[in-house]
């Protein structure tokens, strides 16, 4: 079983790029979480966790479902982090995380995807975005293949500057950098919804026909990237800068 969490499609995209390969089933974590209820998983097949990077780990919200979800049938875990340019030491927390909920650790790769953090970074346009991906499928493809095989993910040693940054930063990040504070909507909005539907974690509301943020956000930037209208701005950090969002593999 293929679970992945994707605010603006990189790990959906690499998720569906796998199971083309393992035939697996694939499952949203965004729903699960979205419906907000316990959930157990049966898989007599390995359980592969594909996720974004946030702050150098996993996200919060991932590994607070992983840990409130009961796993069943395979004891198997594999996870695969999709990023902008590195995830330093979070492959020390997926270790906690496998101990904790005695998976079977089977590896762990990094992915190199189109940068999607607008809120902090600059983003590439769809040119430098579809060269980025083209670069990132045959590595994708062949951990599918590694997975297939039952095969375990090389894990390549950490230098003591990323332990540094997962460790020190990582909680920085959230309490700094993530709230849905600096949100707002242009006169571009039409009211669509998509933002609402799209949340994970049901931050969005509608009141008066527009989108109003709430308390509970991840960063995970779908809202502001996969609105048609462009009409999401966050602070003065995102003005100008093109939006990326990736549809998936089987729309590419």
């Amino acid at each position: 079983m293929i679970l992945y969490f994707s605010g603006t499609g990189n790990s959906r995209y690499t998720a569906q790029a796998i199971q083309k390969i393992t035939n697996d089933e694939v499952v949203s974590m965004n729903e699960l979480i979205k419906k907000g209820i316990k959930v157990s998983l049966r898989s007599h097949e390995p359980f592969v966790f594909v996720t974004p990077t946030y702050g150098w780990r996993i996200p919060k919200v991932v590994e607070a479902f992983i840990q409130n979800t009961d796993f069943k049938g395979s004891s198997h875990a594999y996870f695969i982090l999709t990023c902008g340019t590195d995830t330093h030491n979070a492959v020390h927390y997926v270790r906690k995380l496998c101990n904790k909920k005695k998976f079977d650790f089977m590896g762990f790769s990094t992915v190199i995807m189109p940068e999607n953090y607008i809120a902090m970074f600059e983003v590439p346009d769809k040119v430098q975005a579809a060269s980025i991906i083209k670069k990132a499928l045959p590595q994708i493809l062949a951990i599918g293949e590694r997975i297939k095989q039952r095969q375990f993910l090389h894990v390549e040693n950490v230098i003591i500057y990323s332990i540094f940054i997962s460790r020190f930063i990582n909680p920085l990040f959230y309490i700094t950098s993530v709230s849905a504070k600096g949100f707002y909507v242009t006169n571009a909005c039409v009211g669509c919804k998509k933002c609402v539907d799209l949340c994970p974690l049901n931050n969005i509301k509608m009141e008066g026909n527009k989108p109003s943020w709430f308390g509970n956000c991840t960063h995970c930037m779908a809202c502001i990237c996969a609105c048609p209208k462009e009409a999401i701005e966050y602070k003065n950090k995102s003005k100008g800068k093109p939006r990326y969002y990736n549809t998936g593999y089987l729309q590419s």
